[in-house]
């Protein structure tokens, strides 16, 4: 991939967002359509999560990144400190790996 690529690219992502911004400009939109549009960022991001712990290409793969997720969202529903939640998963990880 050359530069000029990746600057057409950036450049076609940002006028997307401003068109989007002129055409929607001041309206507002139902509750229930802006109750939708707020929980999109977090679906994406679970997918996101989901897709990188769980596949290695084309296939299903379960393994060391399984149990540092498990961690991560073990410590995130405790209320653990985000540093903490990082190092923690970062830690059952490699020590997953590092066992099998």
């Amino acid at each position: 991939m050359t530069w000029t690529v990746v600057l057409v690219l950036s450049l076609g992502a940002f006028l997307l967002k401003v068109f989007g911004f002129v055409v929607i400009g001041d309206r507002k939109f139902p509750p229930q359509v802006e109750a939708v549009i707020a929980l999109i960022p977090a679906a994406l991001l679970c997918a996101l999560i989901m897709k990188d712990t769980f596949t290695a290409g084309h296939d299903l793969q379960i393994d060391a990144r399984a149990v540092g997720l498990v961690v991560a969202v073990l410590g995130v529903w405790r209320k653990v400190p985000i540093w903490l939640v990082i190092v923690l998963a970062c830690a059952a990880t490699g020590i997953t790996r590092a066992i099998s």
